[in-house]
């Protein structure tokens, strides 16, 4: 099965997004295909790299960037909700005349046509959050 994963919600304040990170694990390991995680809303927050949360916690943004880099798995951010919120890579950071880049490694920048795209190369999209 080819699954396209859909992440709406931020990584410290919704379940979903440790549930999101638990499926394409278990889904990798049954051998199933993720073909990509697309993360909206605030759910894009699972892509900063700036994220401290005290040591006793998960770390979701490095799980993630994890997880991408074993399986190349393709994480996109949303560009819209990304900029409403302050995440930016390297390229739209210049594009918007500032100085600094806080996107996690193994993650990307792009549009709700990723999205699309991969909802009609997938056998399932499944979405995690509101």
């Amino acid at each position: 099965m080819k699954y396209t994963i859909m992440v709406n919600e931020g990584p410290y304040q919704h379940q979903s997004a440790d549930t999101a990170l638990q499926f394409a694990r278990a889904a990798l390991e049954k051998g199933h295909e993720i073909f990509r995680v697309f993360f909206y809303h605030d759910g894009v927050n699972n892509g900063t790299r700036l994220s401290v949360p005290p040591a006793d916690d998960r770390l979701i943004q490095k799980s993630w960037s994890e997880l991408a880099e074993k399986h190349g798995l393709d994480l996109v951010i949303c560009i819209a909700a990304a900029q409403r919120r302050g995440l930016m890579d390297a390229d739209e950071a210049k594009r918007q005349g500032l100085d600094a880049n806080n996107i996690a490694p193994g993650f990307r920048i792009s549009g709700l046509g990723q999205l699309v795209e991969g909802g009609i190369q997938s056998d399932r999209l499944v979405v995690f959050g509101d």
